[in-house]
């Protein structure tokens, strides 16, 4: 199937932090590379992308859902609730309850929804204990939506190579520029559309570091992400709150 219009829905996962362009003009990552590898597929295909980072899942459904319908595009892929996973008043049933209600109207438009399984990052984040079985949780709830109504799964969980701190950017959240080409591929293969071959290459193993230099890697993360992390909620504030979609309609590839 070749589709013409497709519409990326999420928060800086799908906005593709950290994987900037090289002309310093924002961040490229997995969407839009996917959309770049659709539009080699025919003419006149158009892609929006309305994710934007901190983005928690009210108001990606709230901000999102609404535009993307409008469009009308033929396929929409919808990543959202990893920031509310790891807020403390996390309430997974009213989430998954409204998770399944958002992907069945988007798949009710006629597009084909693409889903995804969430990666696990607890060995590198504080929390894990905590955080981990919110994402498992999410991680079923995602399966059984996609099998209720119809969407396309890509299943990062099971994906050994996302166990490679390679895979991740310095803050240890978001996705590295190779990190972002392996999402990229698998949902290209799910789609059943050819990736870049080198996109789901093997990555080398991360350097091995003695414990003095570990824990000195650690207090410098802590410094530069955890703590502006920890004020932002402090303060009640997101990283996006100053932030626009980075393409907000629908329009044919530069």
């Amino acid at each position: 199937m070749r589709w013409r219009s497709y519409v990326a829905l999420g928060d800086s996962f799908t906005e593709g932090m950290d994987d900037p362009y090289e002309d310093g003009r924002g961040y490229r990552g997995w969407a839009d590379l996917v959309a770049a590898q659709l539009a080699k597929t025919g003419d006149e295909f158009r892609y929006a992308n309305l994710a934007v980072r901190g983005r928690l899942f009210p108001r990606v459904v709230e901000e999102q859902v609404p535009a993307a319908v409008a469009m009308k595009p033929d396929l929409i892929t919808f990543a959202a609730g990893g920031n509310d996973a790891l807020r403390r008043g996390f309430q997974p049933e009213v989430l998954i309850q409204r998770f399944d209600d958002t992907v069945r109207d988007l798949r009710a438009t006629g597009a084909d929804v693409v889903l995804f399984r969430w990666a696990d990052i607890t060995a590198r984040l504080p929390g894990g204990r905590i955080v981990g079985p919110r994402v498992e949780l999410m991680n079923r709830a995602v399966s059984a939506t996609a099998e209720r109504h119809g969407a396309l799964v890509v299943d990062l969980w099971g994906d050994e190579a996302f166990r490679n701190t390679r895979m991740w950017s310095v803050d240890r959240l978001h996705l590295s520029a190779g990190g972002h080409r392996r999402v990229a591929a698998h949902v290209l293969g799910a789609l059943g559309v050819p990736a870049e071959p080198g996109w789901l290459a093997a990555v080398p193993p991360p350097e091995r570091l003695s414990w003095t230099r570990a824990r000195a890697a650690d207090a410098r993360w802590a410094t530069r992400h955890l703590a502006p992390w920890i004020k932002r909620r402090l303060t009640g504030r997101s990283s996006g709150d100053l932030v626009e979609p980075k393409r907000p309609a629908l329009e044919p590839l530069a």
